[in-house]
């Protein structure tokens, strides 16, 4: 890859790959322990849906200059941003929670000690590194941390697979209405669109106009559509199919690793890289967990940074991860709070896995509802000016919208019944 593919590569690429966090990882692990190859199939679904949505969600950002919150409230009600984000920050901080665990007793599997104290520190270290790093240099730190998901790729090299059969469920899936399954297919919807990811994308593009003093919101330059635009479509594409292809490879390798061996049970990501040890063995479990931990680190600023681009726009607070603190307090207090808060969370009694689960259903009843949102805005002239998306991008943002509703009315079915 040359220098100029790698410039076009950087909030899609790191959003895709933060996609990929060790509570994803557990849901994808999951999905591949209890039903093998059979939901192989749901990556080549969710990859084009994922792609649509994100270019949405970044060129809304580029386009208008301003972040996915600060367009809902010159758009829409108060009121409904602001549930919308007390929904996200909610989530996000019990997604951080779940995440620094895991990266916590992942650790204590390669060298013993204090999980919880680890989780600490994984914790500390992410808000330092985003309070006092200038955006321009840690987004290299970023992109280049989304090499470690190559891990999981490798890990299944590791492995003795039937690939006439991997090919076969992947290209003809093996459909089920049995509530298990469709349970997992839901998981697994539901962790690869995420809300976060959207506010996330939008605001980063939004940096980047700042980092650059030529740059301007395409909106006001037109003449830096074309090259801006298809950036955005190039980063997109790379980085939601790095995502794509990252958990196609854990659901693959745990398939192989612990399915066929009959564990068909896995509830974390810890757990999942534990048991691939004895199956597996020493170097497929050393790569596995090496990159929980480092799809950690890549994940931990984009939950907590997601949710203080919101709560900034909602506000009208200055946000930036290239100002000063003393310049954004409001902003930056965001940030070590929901971190701080997935600290606190971690060393209390609270089960990661019903946590987790309350925080997939808060996703998935706040996601339809923002993609529907992001599409409204994004054929809104008054925001998008002369760049409102094409057909075949809206075609696709819908398709993507309208599956999110599934996993909504399955949860609530859940939940009510």
């Amino acid at each position: 890859m040359d220098n100029s593919w790698l410039a076009k590569l950087g909030p899609g690429l790191v959003t895709g790959a933060a996609d990929d966090d060790p509570s994803g990882i557990a849901t994808y692990s999951q999905a591949g322990a209890q039903f093998g190859f059979n939901l192989l199939w749901s990556i080549l679904l969710t990859y084009p849906l994922m792609v649509a949505i994100q270019i949405v969600s970044a060129s809304i950002g580029r386009v208008s200059g301003h972040g996915f919150a600060t367009n809902i409230r010159r758009s829409y009600p108060s009121w409904l941003l602001y549930i919308i984000v007390a929904l996200l920050l909610i989530a996000n901080i019990i997604n951080i929670a779940a995440d620094i665990s895991a990266m916590g007793d992942v650790l204590k599997l390669l060298i013993g000690g204090p999980a919880r104290w680890y989780a600490a520190g994984f914790g500390v270290f992410s808000v330092l590194l985003q309070v006092f790093i200038p955006y321009t240099n840690y987004v290299r730190v970023l992109k280049w941390l989304t090499l470690v998901l190559l891990a999981y790729v490798a890990s299944a090299f590791a492995l003795n697979i039937p690939w006439s059969d991997v090919l076969r469920n992947t290209v003809m899936p093996h459909l089920s209405w049995h509530r298990d399954y469709m349970t997992a297919l839901v998981a697994v919807l539901g962790t690869t669109i995420s809300p976060y990811l959207f506010f996330w994308q939008a605001s980063e593009e939004v940096e980047e106009i700042k980092a650059d003093p030529e740059a301007e919101p395409v909106k006001k330059a037109p003449d830096q559509a074309r090259q801006n635009l298809k950036r955005i479509k190039i980063d997109t594409f790379v980085g939601m199919g790095f995502s794509n292809l990252v958990a196609f490879f854990i659901m693959l390798t745990t398939a192989v690793a612990l399915h066929s061996h009959g564990v068909t049970s896995i509830d974390t990501s810890a757990q999942a890289a534990s048991a691939l040890r004895p199956l597996a063995g020493k170097f497929a479990f050393a790569l596995f967990a090496i990159g929980i931990i480092g799809t950690g680190l890549l994940a931990l600023p984009v939950l907590a940074g997601s949710a203080a681009y919101a709560m900034a726009g909602a506000f009208k607070w200055r946000n930036s991860l290239e100002l000063k603190p003393s310049l954004a307090k409001a902003f930056y207090s965001v940030i070590i709070l929901a971190t701080l808060g997935g600290i606190a969370l971690s060393f209390t009694s609270l089960d990661p896995i019903r946590a987790l689960f309350w925080s997939a259903v808060i996703n998935g009843v706040i996601s339809a509802p923002i993609m529907m949102v992001a599409m409204l805005l994004a054929t809104n002239s008054t925001i998008m000016g002369q760049f409102v998306i094409g057909r075949t991008l809206k075609l696709f943002g819908w398709l993507a919208t309208g599956l999110m509703v599934i996993p909504v009315l399955v949860m609530l079915y859940t939940l009510i019944w």
